[in-house]
């Protein structure tokens, strides 16, 4: 009985056994051959034939709701091979029986469990480590620890909650925050307005959602930020000005003057905006912010009491400046300025056609609601274009003024549209004139646009001396000073590199202004 199974078992494929195709033949016989033989072998042992026996009786025991039509007289010879191929899971082999040699060699120090053979309903659990956090990493316990630990020292002297007036620790210690944040911090952690702060609240919003470990950038943005925005306005910078303006030392002396303190809060308002909100929509977003220098400034300014030292959108200075420049051209006092006042701006320094673009909204659209008129953050924007001609903000503002189809190219015609007047004025100031012609060679050899007699946003960008550019088309003043080259200005430059042309401006005109108030003048 033994010998017949043997031989019909043998039907079996046996790649099903998974035998290597490349197993070595040390007597010269072929691989098959010699797979065939080891086969067989295995076949014959009387473990394995018990082993198929009792699959082949399982199999023919358990009737197939699929296979009810089909013979009873089914062959023994052709129920093995359904039970292999087409049955969609086969059953564990048992551990206490022989192994084939192949199934031996590959499982060797391996434990069974890992067989391609083993059964679906027992899948083997790989947990997965979590590598996406959306509020940011999680404290370490150290840093954990060592938070709630101060939180505890500090709330230990106020079980019912921590007050306004003793906040400023936790701004500055565990929140790592200017410490002219504490009103704006408070106001985001007391939101029954109760006019106190508790323990546990604090861990909720500092610790629970991942405040500890993110950067200061996303600090101060999740601060200042209405609930319901993913952006920040010029309203919302407004508190931590207030706060500012009655804690820092270098502003004290604007206590008696409330109408300078909201003006200089505005002015640094809008120079933030200027330079973080690329986009000029009024939408100070985190990316921008982290993009910036502001969050530099804004612990610079919280460290140093000299304010006039913070060069950085706080100087008072500039804002004296800034402000004396529009109360110059505003006339008659009413807080707007018309296209005449401009005319006299930097001494008559600009044409009359790059005025009638600006007061055409061209480069911005005016914030003024009075029609024909420039309000006084539109001002800001303006001077701060006008004086320094290097930054992102001023090119695009007068690459928009002097691109006069709007097709985002400058081409000589253009070019010689603005020229024009200011040729006309050389003449009658009775100065040697430059020919569009040179004027045009020079420029190209400055600028090096990418297509010559073509000049786009992205050359100006490129070109170090862009600011020139614009100066000998619309600036009288400024382009004589080029041509000329003071070198006392030169050494200027060369003695601090690290001021911008608005910071040397601004320092000139304080001068200049503090003089005159004082009637040296």
């Amino acid at each position: 009985m033994e010998t017949p199974m043997a031989v019909e078992v043998r039907i079996l494929d046996p790649d099903l056994l998974q035998l290597p195709h490349d197993l070595p033949s040390p007597s010269g016989q072929p691989a098959e051959k010699l797979l065939d033989d080891l086969f067989t072998q295995w076949l014959s042992l009387p473990d394995t034939q018990r082993v198929v026996m009792t699959l082949l009786q399982e199999a023919h025991s358990e009737p197939s709701s699929g296979n009810q039509n089909c013979s009873n007289q089914t062959s023994q010879t052709s129920l093995l091979p359904t039970v292999f191929k087409e049955g969609s899971t086969p059953p564990l082999s048992p551990r206490n029986y022989p192994l084939s040699p192949r199934t031996q060699r590959r499982l060797s120090g391996h434990p069974l469990s890992g067989s391609p053979l083993r059964k679906s309903s027992d899948p083997t659990r790989e947990v997965i480590p979590q590598f996406y956090f959306p509020r940011g990493l999680p404290a370490s316990k150290e840093v954990y620890a060592e938070c709630v630990n101060r939180i505890n020292q500090i709330f230990s002297s106020y079980p019912d909650g921590l007050p306004l007036s003793a906040f400023m620790p936790v701004t500055k210690e565990i929140c790592k925050l200017p410490s002219f944040f504490s009103s704006a911090l408070f106001k985001k952690l007391d939101i029954n307005n109760t006019g106190l702060v508790t323990k546990e609240r604090m861990i909720e919003y500092w610790i629970d959602q991942n405040m500890l470990t993110a950067d200061d950038a996303t600090k101060i943005f999740s601060v200042l930020k209405q609930q319901d925005k993913d952006y920040l306005m010029q309203e919302d910078f407004r508190p931590i000005l207030r706060e500012l303006l009655l804690t820092h030392h270098g502003l004290e002396f604007l206590h008696d003057t409330p109408e300078f303190q909201d003006r200089y809060a505005e002015t640094v308002i809008f120079r933030i905006f200027y330079h973080c909100n690329k986009a000029g929509n009024g939408r100070l977003l985190l990316r921008e912010i982290k993009r910036s220098n502001l969050i530099a400034a804004l612990h610079q300014v919280d460290e140093e009491e000299e304010i006039n030292k913070v060069l950085k959108y706080f100087s008072y200075e500039h804002f004296y400046v800034i402000y004396c420049k529009f109360w110059e051209l505003d006339c008659d006092h009413d807080f707007y300025i018309d296209k005449d006042d401009l005319l006299r701006y930097g001494n008559h320094a600009l044409t009359y056609r790059i005025v009638e673009r600006i007061f055409s909204q061209i480069p911005r659209r005016f914030k003024s609601k009075v029609e024909g008129k420039m309000g006084y953050e539109d001002f800001v924007w303006f001077i701060l274009s006008e004086e320094d001609k290097t930054s992102e903000t001023s090119l695009d503002y007068w690459f928009k003024c002097v691109d006069l189809d709007c097709d985002g190219v400058i081409t000589a015609n253009e070019m010689h549209y603005f020229y024009e007047e200011q040729l006309h004025r050389m003449e009658c100031m009775a100065q040697e004139a430059i020919l569009f012609e040179d004027i045009v060679c020079q420029m190209c050899d400055m600028i090096k646009p990418k297509k010559n007699g073509y000049l786009t946003l992205s050359d100006l960008k490129n070109c170090k001396l862009s600011g020139n550019f614009f100066n000998i088309l619309f600036n009288l003043n400024k382009f004589v000073a080029f041509e000329t080259r003071d070198p006392f200005l030169i050494r200027l430059e060369r003695e601090d590199p690290t001021l911008t042309e608005w910071d040397r401006f601004a320092h000139t005109e304080y001068i200049r202004l503090s003089m005159e108030e004082d009637g040296v003048y």
